[in-house]
């Protein structure tokens, strides 16, 4: 039984929705208080128990503690299995993080799996589906993965109801890849998406971080949806290379303008392209749990931030591996390594 403290370090969701993939892979029990202890509303929230019980679905686990508001849970896991999956949030919490948290498992198992999430695809600190799908999956299936994702609709904060499905085949194991220091550009996209929203906005936006980034209208993307149940807007700015496609994201609020929320991304892309990093900062936090599953890998970094170093610090309680972190001149060189 792994014990955590699900307040120390970052603190967050990840704490808990790695702990549980990890469960499921290594077939550890956990127990975990504290669960979110230092946020505005601790415990957890719908994300959260979505996340929980699709864990405990998938691996056929018996749970204490999985209700609304609990900051402590003990989950013991019993055999992954592949099949037919639908898992609903309820709100517009993010339906992308329910998805990572049981897409290693499903990659494991013993049978191919088929997988419909529904709530927010495109949510304020929470991967967007289109991150999913251009940047952490496309690494995942370099490491032998094979998932192909379908979106069905939009699901922005506060409606949700989003949508995308997954077909998932499992593989005998993953393996280590290696991202060293960032390669020629070979594409760049600036993508503004508004639903149910006047256009003119996501054409500001575009205009606003194509004049920062000094990129020319060709790279320009706007796309109307109304398939959305609530207003909704995203800003997403593509950089690939041949190894990997990074993604910087800023999302549309009541009482931000137009401008505000497409400088806010393009910040993060130009700190990006000073670099000679291959990821940016929340691709870095993503890789950590595949590449230790992998058993090994590198790559390099942007930085490293709270986040990442606290899921270090979670995935090596449940596997023996050991990450080293050396600093260099515009990035940080990330390996992974077993014990």
């Amino acid at each position: 039984m792994v014990r955590i403290d699900g307040s120390f370090g970052e603190g967050g969701g990840q704490i808990l929705r790695s702990s549980l993939t990890l469960s499921l892979v290594t077939g550890t029990p956990f127990a975990i208080e504290k669960i979110r202890a230092h946020r505005e509303k601790p415990g957890l929230l719908r994300q959260h128990l979505t996340a929980v019980l699709a864990a405990a679905e998938v691996g056929g686990a018996t749970v204490d503690g999985a209700v609304l508001g609990s900051t402590s849970l003990r989950f013991t896991p019993g055999k992954v299995r592949g099949g037919e999956y639908r898992f609903a949030v309820g709100t517009a919490g993010s339906g992308t993080l329910v998805f990572q948290t049981v897409l290693p498992a499903l990659l494991l198992a013993g049978a191919p799996s088929h997988v419909t999430i529904e709530g927010g695809t495109h949510n304020h600190a929470a991967p967007p589906y289109h991150f999913l799908a251009r940047t952490f999956l496309p690494l995942v299936e370099r490491m032998g993965a094979q998932c192909t994702l379908q979106f069905d609709k939009y699901g922005f904060y506060p409606a949700g109801g989003g949508r995308f499905t997954a077909c998932i085949t499992p593989v005998p194991r993953l393996t280590p890849i290696v991202l060293g220091e960032r390669s020629e550009i070979t594409t760049r996209r600036i993508v503004a998406v508004v639903a149910n929203l006047a256009r003119h906005i996501a054409q500001r936006e575009v205009d606003t971080a194509g004049g920062m980034l000094n990129w020319s209208h060709d790279t320009h993307v706007i796309e109307s949806t109304r398939e959305s149940i609530g207003p909704g807007n995203v800003v997403m700015i593509e950089i690939a290379t041949h190894d990997v496609t990074e993604m910087f994201t800023a999302f549309g609020q009541l009482g931000v303008s137009a401008e505000k929320v497409a400088t806010t991304a393009a910040k993060e892309a130009r700190e990006y392209l000073a670099s000679r990093a291959s990821a940016a900062e929340h691709l870095t936090d993503q890789l950590l749990l595949p590449m230790a599953l992998a058993g090994g890998g590198e790559f390099t970094a942007l930085k490293l931030n709270m986040h990442a170093r606290t899921n270090m610090d979670v995935i090596a309680r449940f596997l023996p591996v050991r990450f080293e972190a050396i600093e260099h001149d515009g990035y940080v060189h990330v390996k992974v390594t077993k014990e």
